[in-house]
């Protein structure tokens, strides 16, 4: 007896003859799709020891997650970040000119 060979649009037939779903294939889009909804964490540390005298540690932490479920997790640096937000740029201008302002009311005090 051979094995069933028929396929359907919904799934194929197995070596049984029962219906199993067809394999649906991931393309790169819905898996990226995917993980930014759930986000993936991969954690890990290296560690270089020579004599049980520790040399060097490197903690590395990364979070691929999609905006919208960072800040639902109560991620939100880029907002703050200086390099990222304009109105963080405006805030370190404005720290710099305070700074400025306190150094030469200082000096003026002397």
């Amino acid at each position: 007896m051979s094995e069933p060979t028929i396929s359907a649009r919904r799934g194929q037939l197995d070596r049984y003859g029962s219906l199993s779903p067809a394999p649906r294939p991931e393309g790169l889009a819905d898996i990226l799709e995917r993980v930014l909804d759930k986000g993936i964490i991969i954690a890990g540390d290296i560690r270089v020891n020579l004599l049980d005298i520790e040399l060097l540690t490197v903690k590395i932490r990364l979070l691929v997650v999609s905006v919208d479920k960072a800040m639902e997790m109560g991620i939100d640096w880029w907002r703050h970040d200086p390099m990222l937000s304009t109105e963080a740029q405006g805030l370190a201008e404005e720290n710099r000119q305070l700074r400025e302002r306190v150094e030469e009311l200082e000096r003026e005090r002397e």
